[in-house]
């Protein structure tokens, strides 16, 4: 998902949509899940130099994504679509609300529960034995960049670092995820739930587990069988609701957990083994995936004695 969190700051996209050429191009490269160069010039009826022209429009506004592709002679330059919505923000955050910002590492969950098929790894490295859920215990998990498992969950401490004497009005959680099916497979439904201090929040069905082309960011190393990339899903708790991607999926506000300055925080990313797709779950870190990021968390805050507008 590309968010543009200040309406203003989507000029550069709004431009780059604003050709029938690139509309075209992106809506080839969903159909066909990527192109290389040539393919997609013969397909438009275009020269080569027309379309890399509109391929550094779309890539500069992170719409298209491109890599490269050993083939026959040489590299072929595959182009892609890396994200699956577009979130813009008409109207800004309340004025009145402050914001604390910060990412929390894959690997530095404070409780977990997996089940097979199941594992986690550093940028580098496997941790230990893949589908042995010991090695969530492992000291070098707090290094790990990615992890996946069929069942269970991952619970993390939000640090909470506003500042006294405030009541928390939004909590947002940034963070690219997927399904965990047997290798890889883009048809395999996940329910995925989320809880905030320990109550349910809301639940997302992810479509699959992705692998059909390797992961910006994934490492050369890693197994091409194997996760590649999730989609970057924003959930956010508010006064209204619970939200993903600006969607609500639940009535469940943030006004029902009365958190302040000295709250603490527990988020935690479950699969149900009796929900309708226990399709499992993985996540992904700045060094795995298309999006280089942990997972990012935003805190909105007025003081105690202002009342919610």
């Amino acid at each position: 998902m590309l968010h543009i969190e200040n309406f203003e700051d989507g000029i550069e996209l709004y431009k780059a949509l604003g050709s029938e050429v690139r509309v075209e191009i992106i809506k080839l490269l969903i159909q066909n899940k990527g192109m290389n160069m040539n393919e997609l010039a013969g397909k438009l009826g275009i020269t080569a130099g027309a379309l890399t022209a509109h391929i550094k429009k779309l890539e500069s506004c992170g719409l298209v994504s491109i890599s490269g592709e050993a083939h026959g002679h040489g590299n072929q330059k595959i182009c892609s679509v890396p994200i699956d919505k577009i979130l813009i923000n008409i109207v800004p955050s309340e004025p009145t609300e402050s914001l604390y910002q910060t990412e929390v590492k894959v690997g530095h969950y404070s409780s977990y529960s997996a089940y097979p098929t199941c594992g986690l790894s550093t940028s580098e490295q496997l941790i230990g034995e893949v589908d042995d859920p010991r090695y969530f215990a492992h000291p070098d998990r707090f290094n790990a960049d990615i992890l996946w498992f069929t069942t269970g969950y991952v619970e993390y401490d939000i640090p909470n670092f506003i500042p006294p004497a405030q009541r928390i009005t939004q909590l947002a959680i940034s963070v690219e995820i997927s399904s965990e099916a047997p290798g890889i497979n883009s048809d395999w439904p996940s329910d995925i739930s989320f809880f905030l201090n320990k109550k349910l929040i809301g639940m997302w069905t992810s479509p699959g587990d992705f692998g059909d082309v390797p992961g910006i960011f994934t490492p050369d190393w890693w197994f091409p069988n194997w996760n590649q990339y999730g989609l970057l899903k924003l959930i956010v708790i508010n006064r209204h609701g619970t939200f993903i991607d600006g969607l609500k999926i639940s009535d469940v506000s943030i006004d029902e957990f009365d958190l302040t300055s000295n709250s603490k925080i527990k988020f935690r990313f479950a699969v149900d083994k009796d929900a309708e797709h226990p399709g499992g779950f993985t996540i992904f870190g700045k060094t795995f995936g298309n999006y280089a990021q942990d997972i990012k968390v935003g805190i909105n805050y007025v003081p105690l004695n202002e009342e919610s507008k």
